[in-house]
Parts: C-alpha cells; structure tokens; sequence
C-alpha cells in the first residue's frame, strides 16, 4: 500500500539524519474506500493524487504549527506492508480525515518512493496559506481561498536519492 507521509523540511532532514520516519504511529494519507467513495473514481493515479494532496494539506498544518519551518510543503511516499496502515474508525465520516490512515510502526527512509516538496515560488503562497489556516478551518471564505492558493501550487517530484540535497537546500 502507497501512503503519503506530510512532512517539513526540517522533518525531512531529522529523518534523512535518522533514517527513519517516525517513531510510530505515523499520520499519512492514502487511498481509503472513503476517499474512494468521496472522490468518485475508479483511475488509482486519479486517487493516488487525490490523497497526495490532502498529505500535502496535512504538510500544511505542520508548517502553521512551527513557524520556523522554510515555507515548503513536504509529502514523502512510501510503499508499506498492507495491513501496516488503518484508517482511525472514529474518524472515518470527518472530512478532514478523508484518506488519512497511521502507520503503526516507524518506517525506513531507504523504503521511500519519492519526495515532493514545493518549489522555492510556492514560498509566498505557502506561508500566507498556513497563516490562514485557522481562520479558514473557522469557516472564513477568504482565509480558505488564501488557503487553496497553496493547492495552486503543484508539488515538485525528488528521487530518494536527491533527499540530502534538497535538505541542504531548507538549511
């Protein structure tokens, strides 16, 4: 099962240091049978990207909550054992966790797919984005259009392999 693992750049670098992501459980995003259900479609890449940008809504609420961050969205996807990753029963009808599973147990970096993150341009929108977070989870249109200016932005695809450049770019 592919799951999108929200991120930070800083997040990113701690776990190309560790090598890890984690320690579980870990908040990721993946294709469930509600965000089956929600997006209406049957194309898995339809889905797949689906669930990748509700992981990089997720990546935004880390950047509200640590506003020393660099202003980039960080999804890193990564193929675990199926049955490794559910999705919280409690939370199955809330919007916002549409595709959100954890993965119980923390995960290699070396077993990643690849890594988007913005590209240095989405800077400005990503930062006005996770300063309107609150206001738009409140309900206010203008913040949530603030917010969707992120969305505007498509994520840049890495290689594993370009993880530490792209950590001594965020330094």
């Amino acid at each position: 099962m592919r799951v999108y693992v929200p991120l930070t750049l800083p997040g990113l670098a701690e776990a190309h240091r560790t090598g890890e992501l984690g320690p579980g459980p870990l908040l990721a995003h993946a294709v469930t049978p509600a965000l089956r259900e929600w997006y209406l479609s049957d194309d898995i890449e339809e889905l797949e990207y689906a669930a990748l940008s509700r992981a990089a809504l997720a990546s935004l609420r880390l950047l509200a909550a640590d506003p020393a961050a660099p202003r980039r969205r960080v999804v890193v996807a990564v193929d675990v054992p199926d049955g490794a990753a559910a999705a919280d029963p409690d939370r199955g009808l809330d919007p916002a966790a549409l595709g959100e599973v954890r993965v119980a147990q923390s995960v290699r970096l070396a077993e990643a797919a690849s890594v988007h993150v913005d590209a240095a341009d989405a800077e400005a929108d990503v930062a006005a984005a996770a300063g309107a977070l609150p206001a738009a989870d409140g309900g206010d249109d203008d913040a949530q259009f603030v917010v969707d200016g992120a969305e505007d932005h498509e994520l840049l695809w890495y290689a594993t392999q370009e993880i530490a450049g792209l950590v001594a770019a965020g330094e």
